[in-house]
């Protein structure tokens, strides 16, 4: 009696476009589901950027997988070197470039990207930081296919993370990465059976936001406390921080929460009351500021109290 070999397993080969701890964790699920990652391209660190996130280029090196980093993904030497590879699927990870068309289309079996929100709300840059910003609770991953315009393609899996009323945009993203890594590990057994099911992606019924700089976080006292309040959470370091130019120094927030604190007879901006910290909005409620920083110091109570007084 004779008995058949099982035929060899096809191998499915990915090139990645990834960044951030999502790229980290994401390309880490596509070798654990078996894809033969070929070729990753990321990002050269950027030395004026406060790293706080994982390295795509220290796991390439760890797990030996050719990782470059060109300026221009539109290159033709980076098409080329995509070409010469034939994947049979391109994944971006939070890779901070669109794709251009003729690289997308390279891929025999589609590309696909993670983005860090329930689309289509919160479609573009930094989503997470915008979501927490306008007050949201819940927030998520989303696979999607990638299409000319950003995250505009169907959406073939997602899961949801809940935005605590105190979490920070540094918080939420710790469960973004997570809730990525779960997307994509359920979503890969039927895109590699070719079986995956698309949901249309209704860009009518969400919004784009684009980037976000450091001047962003200034403060407008004259807002509820829960508009500061949530400005603090989406910019709280390890981010830039809400900031406030007051008795002629610049102060950023570092940690804070809502007041239950009267201060109805207190003009907006920064005060010293009993030994606390409080920042006056414009509703008459008021945060209460745990960590005040000035120069990348903490500020405290006394010194403040003095500032405040000389500037009066």
């Amino acid at each position: 009696m004779t008995t058949s070999a099982s035929p060899a397993k096809a191998v499915v080969k990915a090139v990645v476009f990834a960044y951030h701890s999502v790229g980290v964790r994401c390309i880490k699920t596509l070798l654990a589901r078996g894809v033969d990652v070929r070729l990753v391209v990321s990002h050269t660190d950027n030395p004026a950027e406060t790293i706080w996130f994982e390295s795509v280029a220290d796991l390439c090196r760890e797990q030996g997988i050719p990782c470059i980093t060109p300026d221009d993904p539109k290159s033709v030497q980076l098409k080329e070197q995509v070409a010469a590879i034939a994947p049979d699927f391109i994944f971006s990870f939070y890779y901070r470039h669109m794709l251009p068309l003729d690289v997308l289309a390279l891929a025999r079996r589609g590309a696909y990207n993670l983005h860090g929100s329930l689309l289509p709300k919160y479609r573009g840059r930094v989503p997470v930081n915008w979501a927490v910003l306008h007050g949201e609770t819940e927030t998520g991953a989303t696979l999607h296919e990638m299409a000319l315009k950003p995250d505009a393609g169907d959406i073939l899996a997602q899961v949801s993370a809940p935005i605590l009323p105190d979490d920070t945009a540094y918080e939420v993203f710790g469960k973004l990465t997570v809730a990525a890594e779960q997307c994509l590990w359920a979503a890969l057994p039927d895109l590699i059976a070719g079986t995956a099911r698309r949901l249309p992606n209704d860009l009518s019924a969400g919004s784009y936001f684009g980037g976000r700089k450091p001047e962003d976080g200034r403060i407008n006292w004259q807002q509820t406390a829960q508009q500061v309040y949530n400005l603090h959470r989406a910019v709280a370091p390890p981010y830039p921080g809400a900031y406030t130019d007051q008795a002629g120094q610049r102060f950023i927030i570092g940690k804070a929460r809502l007041s239950k604190s009267d201060v109805a007879n207190l003009p907006i901006g920064l005060h010293v009351v009993d030994n606390n910290v409080l920042g006056v909005c414009g509703d008459g409620r008021a945060l209460h500021i745990i960590e005040l920083l000035m120069d990348g110091k903490i500020v405290g109570t006394q010194e403040l109290a003095t500032l405040l007084k000389q500037a009066a």
